[in-house]
Protein backbone atom coordinates (compact mmCIF):
# COMPACT_ATOMS: atom_id res chain seq x y z
CA UNK A 1 0.00 0.00 0.00
CA UNK A 2 1.20 3.51 -0.84
CA UNK A 3 1.61 5.35 2.45
CA UNK A 4 3.36 8.44 1.15
CA UNK A 5 0.93 11.34 1.76
CA UNK A 6 2.06 13.24 -1.33
CA UNK A 7 1.55 10.20 -3.50
CA UNK A 8 -1.83 9.63 -1.87
CA UNK A 9 -2.92 13.16 -2.71
CA UNK A 10 -1.72 12.71 -6.29
CA UNK A 11 -3.61 9.43 -6.52
CA UNK A 12 -6.79 11.16 -5.42
CA UNK A 13 -6.31 13.85 -8.03
CA UNK A 14 -5.75 11.19 -10.69
CA UNK A 15 -8.84 9.20 -9.77
CA UNK A 16 -10.97 11.15 -12.21
CA UNK A 17 -8.80 9.90 -15.06
CA UNK A 18 -9.67 6.28 -14.30
CA UNK A 19 -6.61 5.15 -12.35
CA UNK A 20 -7.26 2.77 -9.46
CA UNK A 21 -7.65 4.59 -6.14
CA UNK A 22 -5.55 3.89 -3.06
CA UNK A 23 -8.25 1.68 -1.54
CA UNK A 24 -8.50 -0.44 -4.68
CA UNK A 25 -11.46 -2.59 -5.57
CA UNK A 26 -9.83 -6.02 -5.11
CA UNK A 27 -10.99 -7.12 -8.54
CA UNK A 28 -14.51 -7.75 -7.29
CA UNK A 29 -17.81 -7.47 -9.08
CA UNK A 30 -18.59 -3.80 -9.63
CA UNK A 31 -14.98 -2.71 -10.05
CA UNK A 32 -15.37 -2.52 -13.79
CA UNK A 33 -18.41 -0.30 -13.42
CA UNK A 34 -16.56 1.99 -11.03
CA UNK A 35 -13.55 2.27 -13.33
CA UNK A 36 -15.80 3.00 -16.30
CA UNK A 37 -17.53 5.77 -14.38
CA UNK A 38 -14.19 7.28 -13.47
CA UNK A 39 -12.76 7.05 -16.95
CA UNK A 40 -15.75 8.42 -18.80
CA UNK A 41 -17.13 10.74 -16.13
CA UNK A 42 -20.45 9.00 -16.75
CA UNK A 43 -23.32 8.51 -14.34
CA UNK A 44 -24.29 4.86 -14.42
CA UNK A 45 -27.83 3.58 -14.06
CA UNK A 46 -28.77 2.31 -10.64
CA UNK A 47 -28.13 -1.40 -10.20
CA UNK A 48 -31.33 -3.39 -9.54
CA UNK A 49 -30.31 -4.05 -5.93
CA UNK A 50 -30.24 -0.33 -5.12
CA UNK A 51 -34.03 -0.02 -5.33
CA UNK A 52 -35.13 -3.47 -4.17
CA UNK A 53 -37.01 -4.11 -0.95
CA UNK A 54 -34.60 -4.01 1.95
CA UNK A 55 -32.67 -1.06 0.58
CA UNK A 56 -35.00 1.38 2.37
CA UNK A 57 -35.12 2.12 6.10
CA UNK A 58 -36.90 4.39 8.56
CA UNK A 59 -35.39 7.09 10.76
CA UNK A 60 -38.38 7.63 12.99
CA UNK A 61 -41.09 8.13 10.37
CA UNK A 62 -38.66 9.39 7.71
CA UNK A 63 -37.97 6.84 4.96
CA UNK A 64 -34.50 6.85 3.41
CA UNK A 65 -32.11 4.61 1.51
CA UNK A 66 -30.31 2.08 3.73
CA UNK A 67 -26.99 3.82 2.98
CA UNK A 68 -26.69 7.58 2.63
CA UNK A 69 -23.94 9.90 1.44
CA UNK A 70 -22.08 12.16 3.84
CA UNK A 71 -21.24 15.48 2.19
CA UNK A 72 -18.56 16.70 4.59
CA UNK A 73 -15.16 16.63 2.93
CA UNK A 74 -16.15 17.62 -0.58
CA UNK A 75 -14.68 21.08 -0.01
CA UNK A 76 -11.43 19.69 1.46
CA UNK A 77 -10.23 16.14 2.04
CA UNK A 78 -8.65 14.77 5.21
CA UNK A 79 -5.31 15.23 3.44
CA UNK A 80 -6.26 18.93 3.01
CA UNK A 81 -6.35 18.74 -0.80
CA UNK A 82 -9.19 20.57 -2.57
CA UNK A 83 -11.38 18.24 -4.65
CA UNK A 84 -12.70 19.22 -8.07
CA UNK A 85 -16.11 20.79 -7.47
CA UNK A 86 -17.59 19.53 -10.74
CA UNK A 87 -16.56 15.98 -9.87
CA UNK A 88 -18.16 16.28 -6.42
CA UNK A 89 -21.42 17.27 -8.10
CA UNK A 90 -21.15 14.29 -10.44
CA UNK A 91 -20.61 11.97 -7.45
CA UNK A 92 -23.70 13.28 -5.65
CA UNK A 93 -25.83 12.88 -8.77
CA UNK A 94 -24.43 9.43 -9.45
CA UNK A 95 -25.23 8.41 -5.88
CA UNK A 96 -28.85 9.39 -6.46
CA UNK A 97 -28.89 7.34 -9.67
CA UNK A 98 -27.67 4.36 -7.63
CA UNK A 99 -30.57 4.59 -5.18
CA UNK A 100 -29.19 6.91 -2.47
CA UNK A 101 -31.88 9.21 -1.09
CA UNK A 102 -30.24 10.44 2.15
CA UNK A 103 -27.69 13.24 1.80
CA UNK A 104 -26.15 14.60 5.00
CA UNK A 105 -24.23 17.84 5.49
CA UNK A 106 -23.87 20.75 7.97
CA UNK A 107 -23.29 24.48 8.06
CA UNK A 108 -19.99 23.74 9.84
CA UNK A 109 -18.59 21.79 6.90
CA UNK A 110 -16.52 24.41 5.14
CA UNK A 111 -18.05 26.29 6.88
CA UNK A 112 -20.96 26.58 4.44
CA UNK A 113 -19.21 25.24 1.34
CA UNK A 114 -20.44 21.65 1.45
CA UNK A 115 -24.02 22.86 1.75
CA UNK A 116 -23.46 24.92 -1.40
CA UNK A 117 -22.06 21.91 -3.27
CA UNK A 118 -24.96 19.69 -2.24
CA UNK A 119 -27.51 22.40 -2.99
CA UNK A 120 -26.24 22.77 -6.55
CA UNK A 121 -25.90 19.04 -7.15
CA UNK A 122 -29.34 18.12 -5.83
CA UNK A 123 -31.37 20.64 -7.83
CA UNK A 124 -32.55 18.15 -10.51
CA UNK A 125 -34.05 15.78 -7.89
CA UNK A 126 -34.44 17.87 -4.73
CA UNK A 127 -37.99 16.73 -3.95
CA UNK A 128 -37.11 13.06 -4.38
CA UNK A 129 -34.42 12.95 -1.67
CA UNK A 130 -33.90 13.64 2.02
CA UNK A 131 -31.47 16.44 2.88
CA UNK A 132 -30.23 16.77 6.44
CA UNK A 133 -28.07 19.54 7.85
CA UNK A 134 -26.93 20.67 11.30
CA UNK A 135 -26.69 23.74 13.52
CA UNK A 136 -25.03 24.31 16.89
CA UNK A 137 -21.57 25.73 16.33
CA UNK A 138 -21.11 29.45 16.81
CA UNK A 139 -20.51 30.48 13.21
CA UNK A 140 -20.94 34.08 12.13
CA UNK A 141 -22.72 34.98 8.86
CA UNK A 142 -19.33 35.50 7.20
CA UNK A 143 -18.34 31.91 8.01
CA UNK A 144 -15.94 32.74 10.83
CA UNK A 145 -16.10 30.63 13.98
CA UNK A 146 -16.33 32.34 17.35
CA UNK A 147 -13.49 30.54 19.13
CA UNK A 148 -14.14 32.19 22.48
CA UNK A 149 -17.68 30.78 22.59
CA UNK A 150 -17.67 27.80 20.18
CA UNK A 151 -21.25 26.54 20.65
CA UNK A 152 -24.46 28.43 20.10
CA UNK A 153 -27.93 26.86 20.25
CA UNK A 154 -29.84 29.90 21.37
CA UNK A 155 -33.22 29.86 19.60
CA UNK A 156 -32.57 33.03 17.60
CA UNK A 157 -29.23 31.64 16.41
CA UNK A 158 -30.81 28.30 15.43
CA UNK A 159 -33.39 30.08 13.29
CA UNK A 160 -30.74 32.22 11.60
CA UNK A 161 -28.56 29.15 10.98
CA UNK A 162 -31.45 27.27 9.36
CA UNK A 163 -32.25 30.26 7.14
CA UNK A 164 -28.64 30.26 5.97
CA UNK A 165 -28.71 26.52 5.31
CA UNK A 166 -31.91 26.82 3.27
CA UNK A 167 -30.35 29.47 1.03
CA UNK A 168 -27.12 27.54 0.49
CA UNK A 169 -29.00 24.28 -0.15
CA UNK A 170 -31.38 26.04 -2.56
CA UNK A 171 -34.45 24.62 -0.88
CA UNK A 172 -37.46 25.79 1.09
CA UNK A 173 -37.18 23.09 3.75
CA UNK A 174 -34.77 20.75 5.49
CA UNK A 175 -36.06 17.19 5.74
CA UNK A 176 -34.16 16.91 9.01
CA UNK A 177 -31.93 19.20 11.05
CA UNK A 178 -29.62 18.04 13.85
CA UNK A 179 -28.19 19.86 16.82
CA UNK A 180 -24.55 19.27 15.92
CA UNK A 181 -23.34 19.35 19.52
CA UNK A 182 -25.20 20.04 22.75
CA UNK A 183 -24.84 23.60 24.01
CA UNK A 184 -24.19 23.40 27.78
CA UNK A 185 -25.65 26.88 28.20
CA UNK A 186 -29.06 26.28 26.55
CA UNK A 187 -31.80 23.97 27.87
CA UNK A 188 -32.71 21.36 25.27
CA UNK A 189 -36.36 22.33 25.75
CA UNK A 190 -35.52 25.78 24.34
CA UNK A 191 -33.81 24.13 21.38
CA UNK A 192 -36.88 21.96 20.78
CA UNK A 193 -39.03 25.08 20.99
CA UNK A 194 -37.07 26.71 18.16
CA UNK A 195 -37.47 23.55 16.06
CA UNK A 196 -41.22 23.56 16.77
CA UNK A 197 -41.41 27.09 15.39
CA UNK A 198 -39.45 26.10 12.28
CA UNK A 199 -41.68 23.06 11.77
CA UNK A 200 -44.77 25.24 12.03
CA UNK A 201 -43.32 27.40 9.24
CA UNK A 202 -42.60 24.33 7.10
CA UNK A 203 -38.86 25.01 7.10
CA UNK A 204 -37.91 21.85 9.05
CA UNK A 205 -39.75 18.52 8.89
CA UNK A 206 -37.83 16.38 11.42
CA UNK A 207 -35.03 16.87 13.92
CA UNK A 208 -32.21 14.93 15.55
CA UNK A 209 -29.24 15.21 17.89
CA UNK A 210 -25.55 14.37 17.53
CA UNK A 211 -23.21 12.99 20.19
CA UNK A 212 -25.52 14.11 23.00
CA UNK A 213 -25.80 12.97 26.61
CA UNK A 214 -28.45 10.34 27.29
CA UNK A 215 -30.46 12.55 29.64
CA UNK A 216 -30.56 15.26 26.99
CA UNK A 217 -31.88 12.80 24.42
CA UNK A 218 -34.67 11.68 26.75
CA UNK A 219 -35.67 15.28 27.48
CA UNK A 220 -35.48 16.30 23.82
CA UNK A 221 -37.65 13.39 22.70
CA UNK A 222 -40.22 14.11 25.42
CA UNK A 223 -40.44 17.73 24.26
CA UNK A 224 -40.54 17.01 20.51
CA UNK A 225 -40.13 13.49 19.03
CA UNK A 226 -36.59 12.96 17.74
CA UNK A 227 -36.25 11.17 14.38
CA UNK A 228 -32.57 10.24 14.55
CA UNK A 229 -29.37 10.32 16.54
CA UNK A 230 -26.06 10.77 14.75
CA UNK A 231 -22.93 9.44 16.49
CA UNK A 232 -19.68 7.91 15.39
CA UNK A 233 -20.13 4.13 15.09
CA UNK A 234 -18.19 1.45 13.26
CA UNK A 235 -16.19 -1.70 13.91
CA UNK A 236 -13.43 0.68 15.01
CA UNK A 237 -15.62 2.57 17.51
CA UNK A 238 -18.46 0.64 19.10
CA UNK A 239 -19.19 2.98 22.00
CA UNK A 240 -22.88 3.56 21.11
CA UNK A 241 -23.65 -0.12 21.67
CA UNK A 242 -23.50 0.24 25.45
CA UNK A 243 -26.23 2.82 26.04
CA UNK A 244 -27.07 4.98 23.01
CA UNK A 245 -28.40 2.23 20.75
CA UNK A 246 -30.54 0.63 23.49
CA UNK A 247 -32.07 4.03 24.27
CA UNK A 248 -32.78 4.70 20.60
CA UNK A 249 -34.48 1.32 20.34
CA UNK A 250 -36.54 2.02 23.45
CA UNK A 251 -37.69 5.41 22.14
CA UNK A 252 -38.14 4.43 18.49
CA UNK A 253 -35.38 6.73 17.25
CA UNK A 254 -33.28 5.97 14.17
CA UNK A 255 -29.49 5.93 14.27
CA UNK A 256 -27.09 7.39 11.70
CA UNK A 257 -23.43 6.38 12.12
CA UNK A 258 -20.97 9.00 11.02
CA UNK A 259 -17.50 7.80 10.04
CA UNK A 260 -18.85 4.27 9.43
CA UNK A 261 -15.55 3.30 7.79
CA UNK A 262 -13.39 4.56 10.64
CA UNK A 263 -12.13 7.63 8.71
CA UNK A 264 -10.77 5.29 6.06
CA UNK A 265 -9.10 2.78 8.38
CA UNK A 266 -11.56 -0.05 7.73
CA UNK A 267 -10.95 0.19 3.98
CA UNK A 268 -7.32 -0.88 4.45
CA UNK A 269 -6.00 2.57 3.54
CA UNK A 270 -4.01 3.06 6.76
CA UNK A 271 -1.21 1.08 8.36
CA UNK A 272 1.65 1.63 10.83
CA UNK A 273 3.71 3.48 8.21
CA UNK A 274 1.03 5.95 7.19
CA UNK A 275 2.00 9.61 7.55
CA UNK A 276 -0.60 12.35 7.92
CA UNK A 277 -0.67 15.78 6.37
CA UNK A 278 -0.75 18.82 8.66
CA UNK A 279 -4.41 19.46 9.50
CA UNK A 280 -5.45 15.80 9.10
CA UNK A 281 -7.23 15.04 12.40
CA UNK A 282 -6.29 11.37 12.16
CA UNK A 283 -2.73 12.31 13.01
CA UNK A 284 -3.97 13.39 16.46
CA UNK A 285 -6.10 10.31 17.18
CA UNK A 286 -4.20 7.81 19.34
CA UNK A 287 -5.99 4.84 17.77
CA UNK A 288 -3.80 5.56 14.72
CA UNK A 289 -0.55 6.03 16.62
CA UNK A 290 2.24 3.62 15.74
CA UNK A 291 1.97 1.83 19.07
CA UNK A 292 -1.77 1.18 18.61
CA UNK A 293 -2.47 0.90 14.92
CA UNK A 294 -0.69 -2.42 14.48
CA UNK A 295 -3.00 -4.09 16.99
CA UNK A 296 -6.05 -2.40 15.45
CA UNK A 297 -5.15 -3.74 12.01
CA UNK A 298 -6.61 -7.05 13.19
CA UNK A 299 -9.96 -5.55 12.17
CA UNK A 300 -8.72 -4.95 8.64
CA UNK A 301 -7.39 -8.50 8.43
CA UNK A 302 -10.80 -9.78 9.51
CA UNK A 303 -12.58 -7.61 6.96
CA UNK A 304 -10.29 -8.72 4.15
CA UNK A 305 -10.97 -12.36 4.98
CA UNK A 306 -14.72 -11.85 4.88
CA UNK A 307 -14.48 -9.68 1.77
CA UNK A 308 -12.57 -12.38 -0.07
CA UNK A 309 -15.14 -15.01 0.88
CA UNK A 310 -18.05 -12.82 -0.24
CA UNK A 311 -16.39 -11.36 -3.35
CA UNK A 312 -16.75 -7.92 -1.83
CA UNK A 313 -14.42 -5.25 -0.45
CA UNK A 314 -13.51 -4.55 3.19
CA UNK A 315 -15.52 -1.31 3.05
CA UNK A 316 -18.59 -3.15 1.84
CA UNK A 317 -18.33 -5.73 4.63
CA UNK A 318 -17.86 -2.98 7.23
CA UNK A 319 -20.98 -1.17 6.01
CA UNK A 320 -23.02 -4.35 5.72
CA UNK A 321 -22.02 -5.22 9.30
CA UNK A 322 -23.52 -1.93 10.48
CA UNK A 323 -26.71 -2.58 8.53
CA UNK A 324 -26.96 -6.01 10.16
CA UNK A 325 -26.86 -4.59 13.70
CA UNK A 326 -30.32 -2.95 13.64
CA UNK A 327 -32.92 -2.34 10.90
CA UNK A 328 -33.06 1.36 11.83
CA UNK A 329 -29.32 2.05 11.37
CA UNK A 330 -28.39 4.08 8.27
CA UNK A 331 -24.65 4.75 7.75
CA UNK A 332 -23.53 7.81 5.78
CA UNK A 333 -20.05 7.14 4.35
CA UNK A 334 -18.47 10.17 2.75
CA UNK A 335 -16.10 10.19 -0.18
CA UNK A 336 -14.54 12.39 -2.83
CA UNK A 337 -13.98 9.55 -5.31
CA UNK A 338 -16.55 8.11 -7.70
CA UNK A 339 -15.14 4.60 -7.34
CA UNK A 340 -15.56 4.69 -3.58
CA UNK A 341 -19.15 5.92 -3.84
CA UNK A 342 -19.98 3.04 -6.20
CA UNK A 343 -18.23 0.64 -3.84
CA UNK A 344 -20.00 1.95 -0.73
CA UNK A 345 -23.48 1.87 -2.22
CA UNK A 346 -22.81 -1.70 -3.34
CA UNK A 347 -22.97 -2.69 0.34
CA UNK A 348 -26.77 -2.33 0.14
CA UNK A 349 -26.83 -5.64 -1.73
CA UNK A 350 -24.89 -7.61 0.90
CA UNK A 351 -26.92 -9.70 3.34
CA UNK A 352 -25.68 -11.88 6.18
CA UNK A 353 -27.54 -14.95 7.33
CA UNK A 354 -28.27 -15.03 11.09
CA UNK A 355 -25.41 -17.51 11.50
CA UNK A 356 -23.01 -15.32 9.52
CA UNK A 357 -24.01 -12.25 11.53
CA UNK A 358 -23.36 -14.07 14.80
CA UNK A 359 -19.99 -15.32 13.55
CA UNK A 360 -18.88 -11.88 12.38
CA UNK A 361 -20.11 -10.16 15.54
CA UNK A 362 -18.17 -12.64 17.67
CA UNK A 363 -15.02 -12.09 15.62
CA UNK A 364 -15.32 -8.30 15.92
CA UNK A 365 -15.98 -8.50 19.66
CA UNK A 366 -12.83 -10.58 20.13
CA UNK A 367 -10.67 -7.68 18.89
CA UNK A 368 -9.86 -4.99 21.45
CA UNK A 369 -9.37 -1.60 19.77
CA UNK A 370 -6.53 0.38 21.31
CA UNK A 371 -6.34 4.17 21.57
CA UNK A 372 -8.89 6.97 21.74
CA UNK A 373 -11.22 7.86 18.87
CA UNK A 374 -10.77 11.65 19.09
CA UNK A 375 -8.30 14.18 20.52
CA UNK A 376 -9.37 15.20 24.06
CA UNK A 377 -10.29 18.75 23.00
CA UNK A 378 -12.71 17.37 20.40
CA UNK A 379 -14.01 14.51 22.55
CA UNK A 380 -15.00 17.07 25.19
CA UNK A 381 -17.95 18.14 23.01
CA UNK A 382 -19.46 14.62 23.04
CA UNK A 383 -21.77 13.23 25.72
CA UNK A 384 -22.64 16.70 27.01
CA UNK A 385 -25.87 17.24 28.93
CA UNK A 386 -27.94 20.37 28.37
CA UNK A 387 -28.71 22.42 31.49
CA UNK A 388 -32.13 22.13 33.15
CA UNK A 389 -34.77 24.61 32.16
CA UNK A 390 -35.26 27.26 34.87
CA UNK A 391 -38.39 26.59 36.87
Amino acid sequence: MDTNPTKEANAMEKAGSGQVSRRGLLGVAGAGLAAASLAAGAVSAAPPTARQAGSRRKLGSLEVSSIGLGVQNMHRTYQTTIPDRAEMIRIIRAAYDRGVTLFDTAEAYGPFEDERILGEAAQPFRNKIVITSKFGWNIAPDGKRVSSDPLNSRPEHIKAAVEGSLKRLRTDHLDMVYQHRVDPAVPIEDVAGAIKDLKAEGKVLHWGLCEMGLGTLRRAHAELPVAAVQNEYSMLWRGPEAEVLPLCEQLGIGFVPWSPLGVGFLTGAIDAQTAYAPGDIRGRETRFSRENVTANLALVTLLKRWASARQATPAQIALAWLLAQKPWIVPIPGTTQMAHMVENTGAMAIRFTPAEARELNAAVAAITVKGDRLPPAVQAFSGVEAPPRPS
